[in-house]
């Protein structure tokens, strides 16, 4: 951004390391609850996703490149800007006064985060879970791009709202925090489905 496991029934629940679903009182999954909920496809299928995210983020970042002025800015909403802005650095213009060797330092963290995540999908998980790690995926492979092939990375969206702006982003760096929200969203749904889980068991 720039400024400017086993599957086990337990009580009406059925519950595992990466399945949770509330169940009605037949002891059914509901077919909404089991479709985001249940066990997500084949790990290398959300590789699509990530290069998704990848190809949009390069394209309308190609567009902006190809039609903007550095630091030029068109009005689209009274609310909303298209820019064209470099960022050197990280999120909110973190280290973007460095010397240069952010670089390869920011670079060389992202392809191992990359490689992290791929290992991550191929334990599997369920569809939040994987869909979150392919959207954070694709959008670290989108950032590192740009920095491997122009030094640093290009950003176009601006929000404001009168005299205050949030700082500029693109496409990669969206698909980054819907992936952490949908992260977060799972890490509490399995929290509420071992509570669930443990009621259950206790009142056994």
């Amino acid at each position: 951004m720039t400024r400017l496991s086993s599957l086990r029934r337990r009580g009406s629940s059925v519950f595992n390391r990466n399945y949770w679903a509330p169940a009605g009182g037949d002891g059914k999954v509901t077919r909404a609850s089991a479709l985001w909920s249940g066990p997500a496809p084949r790990w290398h299928r959300w590789l699509w996703l990530s290069l998704a995210v990848v190809v949009l983020d390069f394209v309308t970042k190609q567009a902006i490149l190809a039609t903007f002025r550095p630091g030029e800015e068109r009005v689209v909403l009274p609310f909303f800007s298209l820019v064209l802005a470099f960022n050197p650095g990280m999120a909110f213009s973190f280290l973007a006064d460095a010397s240069g060797w952010q670089r390869w330092f920011l670079s060389g963290v992202a392809i191992i985060a990359s490689v992290v995540i791929v290992w991550l999908l191929r334990k599997g998980g369920s569809r939040w879970y994987c869909g979150a790690l392919a959207l954070i995926l694709g959008g670290a492979l989108g950032n590192v791009w740009d920095r491997l092939m122009i030094g640093q990375v290009v950003d176009f969206l601006l929000f404001h709202w009168r005299g205050w702006s949030y700082p500029a982003f693109n496409v990669a760096d969206s698909a980054i925090t819907i992936g952490a929200v949908l992260l977060i969203l799972d890490s509490f749904r399995h929290r509420h489905g071992e509570s669930v889980a443990s009621a259950a068991v206790k009142e056994r």
